[in-house]
């Protein structure tokens, strides 16, 4: 049994953690730590607040005293640590929130962790592991071999640096401090529980509503496509079985245009239309409804500020070491995902409030057509 801090357990990948976590390993302690900012949600954990099947704590990573007291009260032996501001189109409007809570969070938490498995002289069997991101290593051209954990970092957004310069921290405690720390950078996530201002649940919603389908540039930039369910069985099997001290990369394999993957959405919406005549009467406003395709709503806007042509993650290390592969291929995985913003309007609709309207238009509202 350990005793598990998950840190922002309210957003999608933690969310979709936990209740992996729980399943998997039931007799756990898990506390659930979050700021609950715009994009977390807690509904979904809910009823395992509820039957006391996890812990839940409002709070900020940056808040010294606050991890003070929980590694005091519930002495961690694991750390999950994926509390982060994400979104790049936010963090070149207020870079700012990045730094704080990305750089400065992550050195408060790190430094928690180190203080209380020393005095406990536990840094032998303690295990910190930091969540990153793909978008540490830049760009890569068309022809360009996928990033490895040695490929060098020259991040292109103040997201990615503030993500890069996480990175670098952690591995400083490793070498300075022998902090039983680990890292993993994972491509795009798809799936459950994804904040609607992400391309896959944005674009979904979109459709659903008649709303235009706005592609940056000319939709030719790529990513490499992670069903959530994969990474999670992932960080739990690094957290216990990888080396301290190592980077493990995780990616889908699922390398796709954002062109192909909005196409994709609407052929899937155009579908279930189909087979499901009563979603015309849920959304009326969608063309399938009126036996139109949702691809009549796809529009090409002016491209974002240092937009990352081409993200590729080379799993095979993790692969090596774990003998595991990634379950859940793009085609399978993004049609499931439709499926369950169709199951669960009442979630996506709760998240899409005034704020969140607010932020589309300052950020969308300004881009020409191209």
């Amino acid at each position: 049994m350990q005793s598990v801090l998950i840190t922002g357990g309210a957003g999608f990948i933690g969310q979709n953690l936990v209740h992996a976590w729980r399943a998997a390993r039931p007799t756990d302690r898990l506390t659930v730590l979050d700021a609950m900012t715009y994009a977390a949600n807690v509904r979904s954990l809910e009823p395992l607040i509820a039957d006391r099947s996890i812990g839940f704590v409002k709070g900020d990573i940056g808040d010294a005293a606050l991890m003070q007291r929980l590694f005091d009260q519930h002495k961690f032996s694991r750390v999950a640590h994926l509390a982060a501001e994400s979104h790049v189109d936010r963090s070149i409007s207020d870079p700012e929130a990045f730094l704080q809570t990305n750089v400065l969070g992550t050195f408060t938490l790190l430094k928690t962790a180190l203080d209380h498995w020393r005095a406990a002289a536990k840094l032998d069997t303690a295990r910190f592991l930091h969540v990153s991101t793909d978008e540490v290593y830049g760009s890569l051209g068309p022809a360009d071999p996928a990033f490895t954990e040695s490929s060098p970092y020259r991040p292109n957004s103040p997201y990615a640096a503030s993500k890069a310069s996480s990175d670098h921290l952690v591995r400083a405690f490793v070498a300075t401090y022998g902090m039983p720390a680990l890292i993993t950078n994972c491509s795009n996530n798809y799936g459950p529980y994804q904040h609607p201002e992400k391309l896959i649940p944005l674009m979904i919603i979109h459709a659903l509503e008649g709303k235009p389908l706005p592609i940056y540039g000319d939709g030719s930039n790529i990513r490499d496509w992670l069903h959530v369910s994969d990474h999670c069985s992932a960080l739990m099997h690094v957290i216990e079985h990888g080396r301290t001290g190592e980077t493990y990369n995780v990616g889908g394999r699922n390398e796709r245009t954002n062109r192909y993957v909005v196409s994709l959405i609407c052929d899937a919406i155009d579908a279930a239309f189909a087979a499901d005549p009563a979603l015309a009467t849920r959304f009326p406003s969608c063309p399938a409804a009126a036996a139109s395709s949702c691809r009549t709503l796809i529009s090409y806007v002016t491209d974002r500020p240092g937009h990352d042509h081409r993200y590729a993650i080379d799993a095979s290390k993790f692969v090596r070491e774990f003998g595991r592969n990634f379950d859940v291929g793009f085609e399978t995985g993004l049609p499931q995902t439709v499926q369950w913003y169709l199951d669960h309007e009442p979630w996506w609709r709760d998240v899409t409030s005034g704020a969140y309207k607010a932020w589309i238009e300052q950020n969308y509202g300004f881009r020409r057509a191209v």
